[in-house]
């Protein structure tokens, strides 16, 4: 796509090019390792084909609104830095409009905020520092800690080849998220990262790194959100988890882009022996949302849970692939994901459990299920077991149900109205996954955000 000048646009430049590249590079003041690593991701973006309606994962998927050449590649690069305190008493990422809040400095170990492609504020516990830990924006970590990130950024969890998107990706990465945490360093506290977008009309490139070595422990919030508006936008996010032997990592999602954005994200965790991931993921906003979320399970006695929660209303669709992928003996993957949808939106759901021939005592389970609230929304579920093992237990199950009127008209003779009633079942519908959650500020954001969309 070729680069045209506009006269209102403050990065000058509309669609993604080689020229767009270089400019962002500039503006961020890359090191020449990085805008060489940009280049070079930029030359796989060309080299890799679109992903066609043929092809598994894109079949029940229409791109054709999608409109990249028209967007601001970069945006926000300017935005000056400010205190915590008065990002909260701003609203900004603060519990308003039913965001999660930033936090009291007693309740996380960390922070970063960032707004479009400029870092806000960022702080993390000094007695986590002076132990190791590595909690910043990743240009901070690029400028700061660039052999870990050389080592560790879309080289093993996700590499620039995957796909095109994260080709893309990897050359337009402008915010984004690292975490280290060294060897036996345990830390209960949430690090939490919040990434806003604001500037109509531009895309927004957010990336979370987390590498947990050997022993260590961690708890990690991810947040996207942003205002409705009028143009167009396109959110790609990466998230790389990588957890050494016997690292235990909670990983928690929450994306609430406006209804102007289509937002792809690319979610890969690597675990070794003994290593264990709770990941829950969060589905609220955007247009049109298409994630890919993987546990590779590559060491043994590993264990991946694997949480979603998705609720789709008016013309939203909510697109999900899991990947259950284990490549060692005795290693367990327990996948639960529940949509509901009203209006007319529309779900789909495909996940595969894949056993690699030498992964025996593989235990694996993976369940879907979708709550149709009204006649004009649609739901689609693929389970998929892919097994080369012959000493596994392998399960999954798929639902699609709608509520029942006698459920709603049993409520309703007890005098409660319906929008409640529903309220109650969906509630109900959710409460096992949300039970498994043991976060009490998470549940409660969970269960206001699905009351507000009962009400929609």
């Amino acid at each position: 796509m070729d680069a045209t000048i506009t006269q209102d646009a403050p990065t000058a430049l509309t669609g993604f090019s080689r020229e767009a590249v270089l400019d962002l590079s500039r503006r961020k003041g890359d090191p020449d390792w990085v805008r060489d690593a940009r280049l070079a991701a930029w030359d796989h973006y060309e080299t890799l084909p679109a992903p066609a309606r043929t092809d598994e994962e894109w079949r029940r998927t229409d791109l054709r609104a999608l409109k990249l050449d028209r967007l601001a590649p970069f945006a926000g690069l300017d935005q000056e830095r400010v205190s915590l305190d008065a990002l909260s008493q701003n609203g900004h990422a603060a519990d308003r409009d039913g965001a999660l809040a930033i936090g009291s400095a007693d309740q996380r170990a960390g922070v970063v905020v960032q707004r479009d492609a400029t870092t806000l504020s960022a702080d993390v516990d000094p007695s986590l520092a002076a132990q190791g830990v590595i909690f910043c924006d990743l240009d901070t970590a690029v400028r700061d800690h660039a052999d870990l990130v050389r080592r560790y950024f879309m080289t093993e969890a996700v590499p620039v080849g995957f796909g095109k998107y994260e080709a893309l990706h990897a050359a337009f990465w402008q915010g984004g998220t690292f975490l280290y945490v060294p060897r036996n360093v345990s830390v209960e506290l949430p690090f939490r990262s919040f990434a806003q977008a604001q500037e109509p009309g531009a895309a927004v490139f957010t990336h979370s790194l987390v590498v947990l070595e050997e022993g260590a422990e961690a708890f990690f919030v991810d947040a996207y959100s942003s205002p409705t508006q009028d143009k167009q936008s396109f959110a790609s996010a990466v998230v790389e988890l990588i957890l050494r032997r016997d690292a235990k990592l909670r990983y928690v999602q929450v994306q609430d882009w406006g209804r102007h954005a289509w937002s792809f994200l690319t979610e890969r965790a690597t675990l070794a022996d003994r290593a264990e991931l709770k990941s829950l993921h969060v589905t609220l906003g955007s247009r049109f949302s298409k994630n890919s979320i993987g546990s590779h399970l590559r060491g043994e006695d590993t264990l991946a849970e694997m949480l979603g929660i998705s609720f789709a209303d008016g013309n939203q669709f909510f697109d999900h692939h899991t990947w259950q992928l284990h490549e060692s003996p005795h290693a367990t993957s327990d996948l639960e994901f529940k949509s509901a949808l009203k209006g007319s939106a529309r779900t789909v759901y495909s996940g595969l459990i894949k056993v690699s021939e030498g992964a025996q005592k593989t235990d694996a389970y993976q369940q879907n299920r979708n709550l149709v609230l009204s006649p004009t929304a649609r739901a689609d579920s693929i389970p998929n077991l892919e097994i080369a093992a012959n000493d596994v237990r392998c399960t999954h199950g798929a639902t699609i149900s709608q509520v029942e009127e006698e459920h709603i008209f049993y409520l309703q003779a007890r005098g409660i109205p319906r929008t409640e009633a529903q309220k109650l079942i969906v509630e109900g519908f959710f409460r096992p996954v949300i039970d498994r959650i043991p976060v009490e500020e998470i549940q409660g954001f969970l269960q206001a955000a699905i009351g507000r969309k009962v009400g929609m």
